[in-house]
């Protein structure tokens, strides 16, 4: 039995934002016409060590689509070890057999389905005439949330960014002033959450932050947010007062509702399920609204699907039998 092998390089090389949007979308519509199976991911803590392990299978019935994804997230990695804070391996299944097609690198799979979700996201939930993008966190991730905001978009007027560390925003804005000069007016670097904040209209946090950094005062009516840090328990990035305010958008209710953005305030009793208008699926498959008004604030809390995965990683596969990347190996 012979699978296909993928180097993350040679997934990286046939993937585009513009083919991810369209097939995670495709995945976000079938599931919400109730065409998958896909049980809520479990979690291993490797809390002496700050990090932890997802499994994540799933089975897109009418794609004929089937992957298991396992995914780490260790925010120490960069500074202490030089590897990434995510990490990823996908192993694409053929659903007639069982057998595995294809075994890739997920990590660039992880950061563009991820970044093609908050694209679909505001595709839906955003006002059209967005021009203002405040980012919240200048990582890998940041930088596919901007690359399918763009591909969305196509223009906007001003992108602000804060992060942590003064290096790390510099950087964001030096690979982005050159990657975006035709698309994007400005690029600026704020050393306060606050003031990139103010006025925007769409909002992404991309951190791993376990304490709020985003303030309700802050918060204008008509914004979107992207919440993509939160993704495991205990994980916060928005003033839980925010969501009292706002049409709150899952990607799925039982992730969400224990590793989402919305996880601290449910567990606090600040919000219940009742608050939660509904998920990002439904709305695509056209079964629930999207934005209703100018001045709605929308919040789309984002913990990453394994039927983002199984679609993208469909996608990469055919396109690399296609061109004949990679290489086969007999495995079993």
């Amino acid at each position: 039995m012979k699978v296909l092998i993928l180097k993350e390089d040679e997934v990286k090389s046939l993937l585009s934002m513009e083919e991810t949007l369209k097939v995670v979308e495709e995945a976000f519509r079938e599931k919400g016409l109730g065409h998958v199976q896909m049980p809520p991911k479990p979690y291993l803590f490797y809390r002496q060590y700050n990090g932890d392990l997802r499994v994540m299978p799933s089975y897109l019935e009418r794609m004929d689509t089937s992957a298991v994804k396992v995914v780490n997230v260790h925010p120490n990695n960069p500074a202490l070890h030089g590897l990434p804070t995510v990490m990823a391996v996908i192993i694409l299944v053929d659903p007639k057999t069982g057998a595995p097609l294809a075994i890739m690198g997920g990590s660039y799979i992880t950061a563009m389905r991820t970044g093609a979700a908050g694209g679909i996201a505001a595709k839906y939930l955003a006002r059209k005439d967005s021009k203002v993008v405040a980012m919240i966190g200048a990582g890998t991730q940041a930088r596919t949330q901007l690359k399918a905001l763009t591909t969305v978009y196509g223009r906007f007027e001003e992108v602000r960014v804060w992060s942590r560390t003064e290096r790390s925003r510099e950087a964001f804005v030096s690979e982005t002033k050159n990657m975006y000069s035709d698309v994007i007016g400005d690029i600026t670097s704020f050393g306060e959450v606050k003031d990139a904040v103010a006025g925007a209209d769409i909002v992404v946090t991309t951190t791993p932050s376990r304490k709020p950094l985003v303030m309700n005062e802050w918060v204008s009516e008509g914004t979107h947010i992207n919440c993509i840090g939160a993704d495991a328990p205990g994980k916060e990035e928005l003033d839980p007062a925010i969501l009292k305010r706002a049409k709150i958008v899952v990607d799925d209710w039982e992730q969400a509702s224990h590793s989402g953005e919305i996880n601290v305030p449910l567990a606090k009793g600040i919000i219940t399920e009742k608050d939660v208008f509904g998920n990002i699926c439904e709305i695509v498959a056209g079964l629930k609204a999207g934005r209703t008004s100018q001045d709605e604030i929308t919040v789309f809390t984002s913990t990453g699907l394994a039927i983002q995965d199984a679609a993208t990683a469909k996608l990469v596969y055919e396109k690399a039998t296609s061109k004949g990347v990679g290489r086969f190996i007999d495995l079993l």
